[in-house]
């Protein structure tokens, strides 16, 4: 792919402390905090939030229209604060090798946040960026709300406690140089891992000082974190710091973990949507074949244990089952949309003298796939558990496996690996649970790997809704928006990280439920668009759902961008300036005349090609995406062997702004992946249900952003610096880029799209994958699939 990326920044920082930055009106820092010193045998710090994070802040200017309350307080404040009681319990370790070690409570699951949280203790340790080791935490039930990855939270929630932990592990190795050199502290320097005398020129390194700087009591610290234009580290573009590990293949994974007779499983699945099994035809027959080892029944399927992973899949190929019915048997498309249907809410009526603009919008099931399968490794023995497995939510699934296990918390250890990507669907511990299971039920350690069908047949997906808006207008002006977003219901098992949330999660809590919970914190509307009402509505808890990157985000934004170009249509104005003069934050206006800057918004362009422009704001944090869309027949009508191909992106531009961007590199690659999930949720990427079963069964047969539609010109601006605290990144592009992609096609085509992925009416362009056996034949004509 050809792809241009530009970052632009200033060398300055923020201009002026301003109240919730870095002084209050009465000269209180706000970059003083309070961490600990912890009792170990070398330097050992941590970092729990002082009184002064929660500071009270000067209040903001009155807007002119009601702020949603997801505005006022965000799924990130409620995960950020949820994880604050606990920061303490997170330790930075100083060896006597000059290194620091730390275990990132989060999951790594190929978003970066290794790199960006060793880069925060680089900064304020002053310490080289490959003298830190990060590695993942296992599950830590302590840690209460303070081990889930998700939302687009890690950076936001740890970017102080990592910083004070470091600066408390600074602090008291400056005091340790100063003792042993004879010197005052202020008389030192700390620099690259090694304490320096500014008067004699004496020095210390970090590893000579990693015992003296212990201590044999845990007390608290006070420090003062370094000011932003001190930054060394912190802001600037950096490599991740397992790439080289990754390139090479010595990166590990869950398979990837050496675990003694741990051997190959897998599972023989239903033809439907969490069928179940009522009886084995030919049990004994496959348990004698070669390699096979045990064959067991189990809530999900029939599991089969072998030497390796080419005789089970012959063995589950093999399997006879009898199956009873699933949790969605002979739904398709066309019931769950009646579903759907049925279960909106109803809009408000139509006055006498507006006019409106009337949409409604349908959004089908989309696979949560990742590139790396669903995989883990389990070992249960009598009284005690062992897990390895990439896992978002590691003290939801220790607590849930112990349960069912029977055995107290403390005897089931979970271990988090790194994932070969996420999508949301690593929120869950299908696999570990299941791994769980078959280990217990055959008594030995296992293996466990889903075939990719698995994945897309019986694995987490985007659920199937429906978005019903009506917009009026009078004499130029927006009158109202409301929106009614019904939704196949969205599993949020895995709650805020812990049992108890994951739990509540399942029940109705008055009229509010869980999804409508996250639904309220998580959708904004940039716009003055008078008077706004969003709600949201779910039916059928048939299906295995997930929060698929941005949970409601790009179906609502999408829909709502489009029914903004309409009104900008009638009302005779240009989409970009229509939007532009009813945005509501200087930030987003800022990210939105970039794109339109930098994309040369409103160039000519030949018929059938259009541009389209969009703008998200969430996560504390503003995109905005310009794309430029091909529709043309001879593009559209183009052929490649077993692909589709369809209308093309051929330019987009992005424009980013989180605030502070610990590693502008790392976002860039965010936004990148992103902008290539929009595509493919709008144009392509969706699922097919049909006789209770999802027919696509492969990445053939799943039509995500190919090499063939990706733009081949792609252009990511990172704004400078617009706070002193960064915001999320990772799934932000997402919406933003499905959004300018639609809008970008209704303009090409005079139509605006209302059923997404674009292609989903037309003929498949694949033969389905046979439903029994569950895992398929493996092609042998190789070559003649070669380009």
């Amino acid at each position: 792919m050809g792809a241009h990326h530009r970052t632009e920044r200033t060398d300055g920082r923020p201009q002026e402390p301003t109240a919730g930055s870095a002084a209050d009106p009465d000269g209180v820092s706000r970059r003083r905090f309070l961490g600990y010193v912890v009792a170990a045998s070398t330097l050992t710090v941590a970092a729990p939030l002082g009184e002064t994070a929660l500071a009270p802040t000067e209040a903001a200017a009155a807007v002119p229209s009601v702020p949603g309350p997801a505005e006022i307080y965000d799924l990130n404040d409620l995960l950020t604060h949820a994880a604050l009681p606990t920061a303490n319990l997170i330790t930075i370790r100083l060896d006597t090798d000059g290194t620091a070690s730390f275990a990132l409570p989060r999951a790594e699951v190929g978003q970066g946040i290794t790199t960006s949280s060793a880069m925060l203790i680089a900064e304020e340790l002053d310490l080289p960026l490959d003298r830190i080791h990060v590695t993942l935490a296992d599950a830590r039930p302590e840690l209460l709300f303070n081990q889930l990855t998700g939302g687009s939270n890690t950076t936001i929630s740890t970017y102080t406690p990592i910083r004070v932990a470091a600066a408390v592990a600074r602090g008291r190795l400056l005091k340790a140089a100063a003792l042993e050199l004879g010197e005052a502290v202020g008389t030192l320097s700390a620099k690259a891992g090694v304490i320096t005398s500014t008067v004699t020129g004496s020095s210390l390194t970090y590893g000579e000082l990693a015992e003296k700087a212990a201590s044999v009591a845990t007390g608290q610290v006070a420090v003062t974190l370094k000011e932003p234009a001190d930054f060394k580290v912190i802001g600037t573009a950096r490599r991740r710091i397992d790439a080289l590990e990754a390139v090479t293949g010595r990166k590990k994974f869950a398979m990837d973990v050496h675990m003694p007779d741990a051997l190959p499983t897998m599972l023989c699945r239903p033809p439907t949507i969490n069928g179940t099994v009522r009886s084995v035809r030919n049990l004994d027959a496959v348990r004698a074949m070669p390699g096979i080892t045990d064959v067991v029944s189990v809530s999900t399927g029939v599991a089969v244990r072998g030497r390796t992973f080419g005789q089970c899949i012959d063995a589950v190929r093999a399997l006879q089952v009898t199956w009873g019915p699933g949790t969605a048997e002979d739904a398709s498309d066309d019931t769950i949309r009646a579903e759907l249907r049925a279960a909106e809410l109803p809009l408000p009526a139509l006055g006498l003298l507006a006019k409106s603009v009337d949409a409604r919008f349908t959004f089908h099931f989309a696979s949560n796939s990742a590139l790396e399968p669903n995989c883990a490794i389990a070992d249960v023995r009598e009284d005690s558990a062992e897990i390895w497995a990439s896992l978002k939510a590691p003290i939801v699934a220790q607590e849930e496996i112990a349960l069912k296990l029977g055995l107290p918390v403390s005897a089931v250890k979970v271990h988090v690996t790194e994932g070969g990507g996420s999508f949301g669907r690593r929120l869950f511990h299908d696999a570990a649970g299941e791994a769980a299971e078959v280990s217990r039920a055959m008594g030995k350690p296992v293996r466990l790997m889903w075939h990719r069908t698995d994945d897309f047949r019986q694995g987490r997906t985007h659920p199937m809704s429906t978005s019903r808006v009506r917009a009026t207008y009078a004499l130029g002006q927006v009158l109202t928006y409301d929106q009614r977003h019904t939704s196949v219901a969205t599993d949020f098992g895995h709650g805020v990280g812990e049992i108890i949330t994951a739990e509540a999660s399942r029940l109705p809590v008055g009229d509010l439920t869980f999804s409508e919970t996250v639904f309220t914190l998580t959708q904004q509307t940039p716009y003055h668009l008078g008077v706004v009402t969003q709600l949201l509505s779910e039916t059928d808890k048939g299906f295995n759902t997930g929060s698929m990157r941005n949970i409601y985000s790009p179906n609502v934004r999408c829909a709502q961008e489009l029914v903004v170009d309409e009104l900008a249509g009638r009302m005779g104005e240009d989409p970009y300036r229509f939007r532009r003069a009813l945005l509501k934050d200087e930030r987003a206006r800022a990210v939105l005349d970039k794109v339109a800057e930098v994309g040369e918004w409103g160039r000519a362009m030949p018929a059938g090609t259009a541009q389209g422009i969009a703008l998200h704001p969430e996560y504390h944090a503003y995109v905005a995406v310009l794309a430029e869309i091909d529709c043309r027949p001879q593009t559209t009508g183009r052929e490649i062997p077993d692909a589709y191909t369809g209308p093309r992106v051929t330019k987009v531009v992005c424009a980013v702004d989180v605030g502070l961007a610990v590693n502008p590199r790392g976002l860039q690659a965010q936004m990148m992946g992103g902008i290539m999930d929009g595509i493919a949720i709008t144009l392509s990427s969706g699922l097919h249900l049909a006789d209770g079963h999802f027919l696509e069964g492969s990445w053939d047969n799943y039509f995500y952003t190919r090499q063939w539609n990706t733009p081949p010109r792609l252009e990511i601006v990172v704004m400078p610096p617009t706070t002193e605290t960064p915001g999320g990144a990772g799934e932000l592009a997402v919406a933003g880029a499905m959004a300018a992609v639609a809008c970008a096609y209704g303009r090409a085509t005079g139509t605006m799209p209302t059923t997404f992925p674009l292609n989903h009416g037309e003929p498949l362009g694949f033969e389905p994958l046979p439903t029994t056996p569950s895992v398929p034949a493996s092609p042998v004509d190789g070559l003649s699939r070669a380009f």
